[in-house]
């Protein structure tokens, strides 16, 4: 598959991953909203490991520096 997600989005919701996961692991967030959040966090921290957003692909969308 072939990458679309620049250096710095990735960094970005990698950040974000880590901030939601701190917040939740330390009871900050909690309930359904906690359990929403952790999700969201856990496919950010995988779409910026892989380098791919699924959501950038139907619109033709990059942020990666040609």
């Amino acid at each position: 598959m072939k990458t679309n997600m620049g250096s710095f989005d990735r960094m970005l919701r990698m950040i974000v991953a880590v901030v939601i996961a701190v917040l939740y692991f330390t009871n900050m967030i909690t309930g359904t909203l906690g359990i929403i959040l952790l999700v969201l966090a856990a496919v950010f921290a995988l779409t910026s490991t892989v380098s791919v957003c699924p959501l950038y692909l139907p619109f033709g969308f990059s942020t990666k520096k040609k």
